[in-house]
């Protein structure tokens, strides 16, 4: 596996940064779903469509930005993502009725729908087959940290006695830090290689190496992410609530704050299956890898809907390092399928299949009979698309595309 340089390992932990924050953002509602609940005096029917809110244009919107990355370059996108959802979040603090909540839900899902296609895009555009899953894999730890981080920071600031309104106040404040941040270090003459880098790439010839086009294939992964984003969404969004059933009590916490700390110390592990599935991936192995992953986290899925008491966490937790496996190696496959030139593009479309889908996630999960309902129809799904990606190795193994190194 080919090493990352060190100005493309400092382009990579940057970015990753703005991933970590984004799914701050994108968890958000689920750390207060709950008080949310209480405080308005509805139940999950009410705020699953709250979360859907949220989740609907963090999806849908992400093929506009896609686009609107390769025309105006990622570090703009990047700075209107850190900006817009710092904004949301300010106008979720205001919010004294449903409808404005819902405004602002919708408005921090728009805006974080900016990040993905103009992230990995970057990423894709600044590695090489060889290391660009270990690239992703550093992405993909800091997308989880970035999970476990927003109910964690929850849990904390809610213990202090904040109410959910200065939750979302606070999480203005990262937001405008990090554009700063990303104003200063991040130069334009970064956000496309230079005819000199795709020249080396190309081993001297002056041809771009990765301009192939595998529109079935990617096609496919089209299918297999919606279903991931799905599951994705559907338990992350009530996953404090499923874990409030484990009935621990940590130190005389109030249970806002013991839910969220699990579902913190949940997510954490999910940074294991993100760091071993980058380390362990070679580009012939992608696929391959993908269906392990799907599969081994399907029983898990399974598990959590007749886990009681303790168990619940134990179910959770083998969950979260399977499923995460999944990731780098599905944002490795799109730079495989689809040519450089339409990166930003791609992932958007990609994003907005699987967080557009997904967004229907905590609808489904709010409105279903029960939890044996609920997780064992997010079981098939995951095994269904654990099929789609064995179907994608078949394709690919013989006579079928081959990353270009």
């Amino acid at each position: 596996m080919s090493r990352l340089n060190g100005p493309s390992l400092r382009l990579v932990l940057l970015v990753s940064c703005c991933h970590a924050l984004v799914h701050v953002y994108e968890h958000s509602f689920a750390s207060v779903e709950q008080l949310v609940a209480g405080d308005f005096g509805v139940g999950t029917e009410v705020t699953g469509t709250l979360g859907s809110a949220l989740r609907l244009p963090f999806g849908l919107f992400a093929l506009a930005t896609g686009w609107l990355a390769d025309r105006f370059g990622a570090k703009r996108l990047l700075l209107l993502y850190l900006a817009g959802c710092s904004g949301a979040c300010l106008l979720a603090f205001l919010s004294s009725d449903l409808a404005l909540l819902f405004v602002g839900m919708f408005a921090l899902g728009t805006f974080a729908s900016v990040y993905h296609p103009a992230g990995a895009g970057l990423i894709s555009l600044h590695t090489i087959a060889a290391n660009r899953p270990m690239a992703l894999g550093y992405h993909g730890i800091f997308g989880s940290a970035g999970i476990a981080a927003g109910p964690f920071l929850a849990a904390t600031v809610l213990s202090m006695g904040v109410s959910w309104r200065g939750f979302f106040l606070f999480l203005t404040i990262p937001g405008m830090l990090l554009a700063v941040l990303l104003h200063l270090r991040l130069h334009h003459d970064s956000e496309n290689l230079s005819l000199e880098g795709v020249t080396a790439l190309s081993g001297g010839l002056d041809i771009d190496p990765e301009d192939g086009a595998h529109w079935g294939s990617y096609a496919l992964l089209l299918g297999l992410g919606s279903m991931a984003g799905f599951v994705y969404a559907a338990i992350l969004t009530f996953l404090p609530r499923y874990l409030d059933g484990a009935q621990l009590q940590f130190l005389g916490l109030p249970p806002e704050s013991v839910r969220n700390y699990l579902t913190s110390g949940v997510m954490m592990l999910g940074i294991l299956g993100q760091y071993t599935s980058g380390r362990i991936a070679r580009a012939n192995r992608l696929e391959p890898l993908l269906a392990v992953a799907l599969f081994a986290a399907a029983p898990c899925v399974l598990w959590m809907g007749f886990a009681q008491g303790a168990s619940r966490l134990g179910a959770a937790a083998l969950f979260a390092p399977l499923f995460f496996m999944h990731q780098p190696l599905y944002n490795s496959l799109v730079a495989k399928y689809v040519p450089r030139r339409r990166r930003s593009f791609c992932y958007g479309l990609s994003f907005t299949f699987g967080f557009g889908v997904g967004a229907l996630g905590p609808v489904f999960a709010g409105r279903a009979a029960s939890e044996a309902v609920t997780y064992g129809t997010l079981a098939g799904v995951l095994a269904v698309a654990a099929t789609l990606a064995l179907v994608l190795w078949q394709r690919n193994r013989s006579g079928g595309p081959a990353e270009r190194a």
